[in-house]
């Protein structure tokens, strides 16, 4: 795997340095075989093959429906009229797309047909803006895709996904039917699909389509990238250790998606494949990113017993409603992945403990789903209020036996120690309500003798303070103040 990520990254690097990062970056033989696997461009199709090419021209059609369906349902935020719209832009010389072939194997042909609802009118980032690219790092890979960061000419980092050539899906497809460009459209389907409903639910908290681009490469024709924003992967050991106001604005965060995604304009959506990784932070918002396995449609049922949602550690089962469906499924497997996998690690963990009764029961509810998306969204939103308020301060905060002496426009440049959570590892970071606080804060502590408050505030407007051991060397600074404890 190694080696096949650097023959990866070394191919990309190379074709940034000819100018076309495309014509290289996702050509099919341009990655080794895997051991003992002949490269999938030389599999000839047999007998057996030939006689599965209608599965896979079935396959192919029930994804290609699949993306239609999502691309015409409903009207979504910013829609314009419907007879205006397009799925992809399939005029000669329109961004990226260069022509289009007649469809092969009875399946549907590809690029796709227009379809009304799907990315909106103004300017978008084609293949003329991939060309001059810089700077290409392979980010990682999944079962159908792969991510590359690129910088575009003005400077604006973006992230490029496009299928594998090397990744599973496409290559357990080759194995079993042999038709690689089949294959291709049928991996592909579910990169388009991702790229629709990026545009469907546009939310602060859904990863921006900035883009797309389709060019040929090798024997594969109109292969897609889409342009997306740029995150940073979620890695849950570094989350533990920031500051619990970081961590609670990503479950606020996940909670404002859930809510989206629980009310969205194509109905409820469930993220099937619900993990960290199919998120990334951007500028301290949690984004989803991966959207190639959601499911817009709820389970059919005929009795409560076909309703069971399944879990590694326990099961639930939902009512069947009179009109054949199973209530509320899509909502609560996302919420209880959302307990799993985000709150019980993040939401209780170094809390104001004023705050900690009201965190406990969010918990816990997502735990038990005794409350749904709305509850559960409207509990996060009142610990927001309490925190940025300074509410949770009036039964927590004692006043202050210690007096201090203000120094204006200094600073103490020295005399860290390290507390946690701290906004930095080397020394006492962190964000304070108001002066009391911060003098509670430092009468907590053995060994604070004074603080510095800064002019640089959280997401939530509180105000970033050092900490210090002492004040023997103070210096001016015309954008802090120093607070000093008073002898006595």
């Amino acid at each position: 795997m190694r080696r096949r990520r650097a023959a990866v990254a070394a191919g990309v690097c190379a074709s940034f340095l000819l100018g076309s990062v495309l014509n290289v970056l996702f050509a099919p033989g341009s990655e080794p075989p895997r051991p003992g696997q002949p490269p999938a461009s030389s599999a000839a199709p047999g007998p057996g093959r030939r006689g599965a090419r209608g599965e896979l021209a079935r396959q192919i059609r029930a994804r290609y429906e699949e993306v239609q369906r999502y691309s015409r349902g409903g009207a979504g935020r910013g829609a314009g009229r419907p007879e205006r719209r397009r799925l992809m832009d399939l005029a000669p010389g329109g961004p990226g797309l260069q022509r289009s072939r007649p469809p092969p194997d009875g399946a549907p042909g590809w690029p796709p047909a227009p379809g009304a609802g799907s990315p909106g009118p103004g300017p978008r980032l084609g293949c003329a803006e991939l060309r001059n690219v810089s700077g290409a790092q392979y980010v990682g890979s999944g079962y159908t895709k792969a991510v590359y960061r690129v910088r575009l000419p003005g400077g604006a980092a973006v992230a490029l996904k496009a299928v594998d050539f090397g990744g599973h899906d496409l290559g357990s497809c080759v194995r079993e039917f042999g038709a690689r460009r089949g294959c291709y459209r049928l991996a592909a389907h579910k990169l388009l699909k991702e790229m629709v409903l990026l545009e469907r639910l546009r939310h602060p908290n859904v990863l921006q389509l900035y883009g797309y681009c389709y060019q040929d490469s090798e024997d594969i024709p109109d292969t897609l990238t889409t342009i997306t924003e740029l995150g940073a992967p979620v890695e849950m050991i570094q989350l533990l250790q920031t500051s619990w106001e970081d961590r609670f604005r990503i479950c606020l965060s996940l909670g404002r998606l859930l809510h989206h995604l629980a009310h969205s304009p194509l109905g409820s959506v469930t993220l099937l494949d619900f993990r960290p990784r199919q998120f990334v932070l951007v500028d301290g918002e949690l984004k989803v990113t991966d959207l190639d396995d959601a499911r817009v449609e709820e389970m059919p049922c005929t009795s409560n017993a076909d309703c069971v949602l399944e879990f590694p550690a326990r099961n639930f089962t939902l009512p069947c409603s009179a009109q054949g469906w199973c209530e509320g499924m899509n909502e609560k497997r996302n919420l209880y992945n959302a307990y799993r996998f985000f709150f019980t690690y993040l939401l209780p963990h170094s809390a104001p403990p004023s705050l900690r009764p009201l965190l406990d029961s969010i918990v816990n509810a997502s735990g038990e789903l005794t409350w749904g998306v709305d509850e559960t969204l409207a509990h996060l939103e009142t610990v927001l209020h309490l925190y940025r308020s300074g509410q949770y301060l009036q039964n927590s905060t004692a006043s202050n036996s210690a007096e201090y002496q203000r120094i204006p426009d200094s600073t103490i440049p020295q005399e860290d120690y390290r507390c946690w959570p701290s906004y930095h590892h080397g020394s006492c970071l962190l964000s304070v309500f108001n002066l009391a606080e911060a003098m509670d804060v430092c009468e907590s502590h053995a060994q604070c003798s004074a603080f510095v408050v800064t002019n640089q505030t959280t997401w939530t407007g509180r105000k970033l303070v050092f900490f210090k051991t002492g004040w023997s060397h103070v210096v001016p600074d015309p954008n802090k103040t120093t607070y000093v404890r008073a002898p006595g």
